[in-house]
């Protein structure tokens, strides 16, 4: 059988780019070698494109001092990495492109764009679904319309803080505290913060423009925060894995907590309340299917004492480092990594089968 030719691109502009490095020596590690020949494509944070030896320069960080600059050709007719290197120009035909970028520039339908340029076929979501699922206005208001319940929220443009007293009204008039603050725009609860008194919710919305212009302000759930991952649709059924709980060792499941505290956990099939695991996998394929995902995704929400379900996010290429919830659930449920990762390589050949 002849190897199918696989483009990893990892890194990029975002907060998320040292997530992203380690969420692609995870998936590197376990791509079947047998079966496809690995191209490797490091952006740097500044956003130059270049070519990357090896795992181990991932690992060490030598990569960020290559000089061979490697960027995807958008001609469709190409379907081609053009490398540059000692003033001439190599090409190396690729067949798909896992691309293994959390945030902006990587989540968000930007890069999935040059994809559907190239007219290359790539692991996980499209241009439409990447963008609004980036997008935690947009998400919510098409959760709207699923059945699903979510937090309520308001909406604060970055402008309007010129007024924030007129904000911090609206704000208080509508919910009470505490009260938590999340820049639309962001991944990995970049700028998102609690506030439980008025000082604190002014500086959480400054803290919030600095990531993006929409700021959502929501009401707080008190609950346990619940993750399941999804995997399939186009020509395969949406399969949802077992469900995960976080047990943050912050106030709350903020990037610091995530990535650099030892003392944050993660537990795979946590007991919940009467049926709620199962309503926690069927919203998961739900919202999944409402945003026209493709690929994976990791559904967060929060399961009350009483057993209802809230949904709170979902993340179109979720974390896949070594403490990362999307492998591990798959794992729990019978699909070790190189098995979830070639399952996600091969489904990603077929999207423009659908």
């Amino acid at each position: 059988m002849m190897k199918k030719s696989v483009l990893v691109v990892f890194g990029g502009q975002s907060s998320e780019h040292i997530v992203s490095c380690m969420s692609a020596i995870n998936v590197i590690k376990n791509i079947d070698t047998e079966r496809y020949d690995v191209t490797l494509i490091g952006i740097t944070e500044e956003g130059k494109w270049l070519l990357v030896d090896s795992v181990e320069q991932i690992e060490d960080e030598s990569w960020r001092k290559n000089t061979t600059t490697a960027i995807l050709s958008p001609d469709a007719t190409e379907k081609s990495v053009i490398v540059l290197k000692d003033g001439k120009a190599e090409m190396i035909r690729i067949d798909v492109v896992f691309p293994v970028l959390h945030g902006l520039w990587g989540e968000d339908g930007t890069i999935q764009g040059i994809f559907e340029l190239a007219k290359i076929p790539y692991v996980g979501c499209g241009v439409l679904a990447s963008s609004v699922s980036m997008d935690k206005v947009y998400t919510k208001q098409i959760v709207d319309h699923t059945g699903v319940r979510q937090a309520a929220y308001e909406l604060v443009i970055r402008k309007e803080l010129e007024k924030m007293d007129e904000v911090v009204a609206r704000i208080e008039n509508r919910f009470s505290y505490p009260v938590f603050i999340k820049p639309s725009n962001a991944g990995s609860s970049r700028g998102v913060s609690k506030a439980s008194d008025r000082e604190e919710l002014i500086a959480g919305l400054k803290e919030a423009a600095h990531h993006d212009r929409k700021i959502l302000v929501e009401e707080t759930i008190v609950g346990r925060e619940i993750e399941c991952a999804v995997f399939g649709n186009g020509t395969e059924p949406v399969i949802a894995s077992g469900v995960g709980e976080i047990l943050a060792a912050a106030d709350f499941y903020d990037f610091d907590a995530k990535y650099y505290n030892a003392e944050s956990r993660t537990v795979v099939n946590p007991e919940l309340p009467g049926d709620a695991t199962e309503r926690v996998r069927q919203a998961a394929r739900r919202i999944f299917k409402a945003v026209d995902g493709y690929g994976l995704s990791r559904v967060d929400f929060f399961v009350t004492k009483d057993g209802e379900v809230i949904f709170n996010e979902i993340n179109t290429m979720p974390g896949f480092t070594a403490i990362s919830m999307y492998p591990m659930l798959f794992e729990a449920a019978g699909i070790p990594k190189p098995e979830m990762v070639t399952k996600l390589i091969e489904h990603g050949l077929k999207r423009y089968e659908a």
